[in-house]
């Protein structure tokens, strides 16, 4: 599972470096909604990269859970098509891109469930 750890670590990276560019190269370029939606999807980076560090962290004891590979799937495939498609969004306006952003927004709670799920499973001793 330490491929939890690096995709976290990497979603939480490229967030702080969209962030920053956004609030500093973007601004003057984007309207004010597509600025908001740009920001949106780094924060959805952002809380989702740290649940991966999360998943993993928990995960180191709790190596046979199949429910917390699933939740990596879903927390990385989450948040592709989640913050992705408001990139998108941003960048270009063509609003028909928000279609995939609920996809991501399902992968999202499926991964917490997961997750949840899994932390009922952990044995703590």
């Amino acid at each position: 599972m330490k491929y939890s750890l690096l995709v976290g670590t990497i979603y939480c990276m490229l967030s702080v470096i969209l962030g920053a560019f956004g609030a500093h190269a973007l601004k003057a370029k984007l309207s004010e909604y597509s600025m908001g939606v740009f920001q949106t999807g780094v924060q959805y980076q952002m809380y989702h990269g740290l649940a991966l560090i999360l998943l993993y962290a928990c995960f180191k004891s709790a190596k046979q859970i199949p429910a917390m590979h699933y939740a990596f799937i879903f927390f990385t495939l989450g948040t592709i098509l989640f913050s992705g498609s408001l990139y998108l969004i941003a960048f270009t306006e063509i609003k028909k891109f928000g279609m995939i952003t609920p996809i991501g927004g399902l992968a999202f709670i499926f991964a917490w469930l997961c997750f949840a799920y899994a932390s009922t499973r952990i044995n703590i001793s």
